[in-house]
């Protein structure tokens, strides 16, 4: 099977947080410009919000098979970098090589 190259956006509900970890996170907050830190990326780009219930991680990979596997083990990863527990974890797959562009009609 060829490689393509996948869009996978991770989404799940941080648990049991204590008010360290709330601090904590809210202090990630500052500073987090969500057009220029949130999108697709390579490394991977962790968002929430302040209200500090939901999440969503969003990568890109490059892969044979099981991208949506791949893409919950590196949404766990960021999160247990952070020290905080998760639940839920859902991924959602966008192959790119396989996505139908729509170009424009020329006029005249």
């Amino acid at each position: 099977m060829a490689e393509h190259t996948y869009r996978v956006l991770v989404r799940g509900r941080f648990a049991d947080l204590t008010s360290e970890q709330r601090v904590s996170l809210q202090d990630r907050l500052k500073g987090f410009d969500f057009l220029r830190d949130a999108g697709f990326s390579e490394e991977g780009a962790l968002t929430y919000d302040e209200k500090l219930d939901f999440f969503s991680y969003r990568v890109i990979l490059t892969a044979a098979e099981k991208p949506d596997e791949a893409g919950l083990r590196r949404a766990a990863t960021a999160l247990d970098s952070l020290g905080v527990d998760f639940q839920g974890l859902k991924a959602k797959v966008t192959d790119m090589d396989e996505m139908k562009v729509n170009r424009p009609k020329r006029l005249g």
